[in-house]
């Protein structure tokens, strides 16, 4: 069994969560729907804190042990999720860049808060059990996230 160091896991909790609030502010300045606007600026707001949850979590880490196949197994999976799935940078920023109307922000976003919620439900696994009410809390907001960000594309839609 190796030391899983969670501070690294925090870490890209706390980015995924700066790249949320990063979207719903770029799409509030860039899109003229007044209900779209509304629901990504509580969003953001709601990213906001989500990444102080996760920086207190992080400034509270401890080393956890984990079973893992061999040294880094989980801590490397979790890392070329998080770079690949969620948080990829340039692409990232290039995908915000191209959006260009309410229907293509709400699918995207919908896509982003769908891959969050998977890598916190991996990353739930490797922390601790006392820290895992929270992640958990965390987990149910970002669905909320989805089912209002469903809704409203569903209305523009009717």
């Amino acid at each position: 069994m190796s030391v899983f160091n969670s501070s690294e896991i925090y870490q890209f909790a706390i980015k995924i969560e700066e790249n949320g609030e990063k979207l719903y502010r770029q799409m509030v300045a860039k899109l003229p729907d007044k209900k779209v606007r509304e629901l990504f600026t509580i969003l953001a707001d709601e990213e906001i804190q989500h990444k102080a949850t996760f920086s207190a979590m992080l400034s509270e880490f401890e080393d956890y042990k984990v079973s893992e196949s061999y040294p880094g197994e989980y801590f490397a999976y979790l890392k070329a999720y998080a770079d690949n799935l969620v948080f990829g940078f340039e692409k990232f920023d290039a995908d915000i860049a191209s959006i260009e109307n309410a229907e293509s922000a709400l699918q995207f976003a919908i896509g982003k808060e769908l891959d969050t919620i998977a890598y916190f439900q991996e990353m739930k696994n490797l922390v601790p059990e006392s820290e895992r009410k929270r992640v958990d809390a965390i987990i149910d907001e970002e669905r909320r996230h989805v089912v209002k960000l469903s809704e409203l594309k569903r209305n523009l839609n009717s």
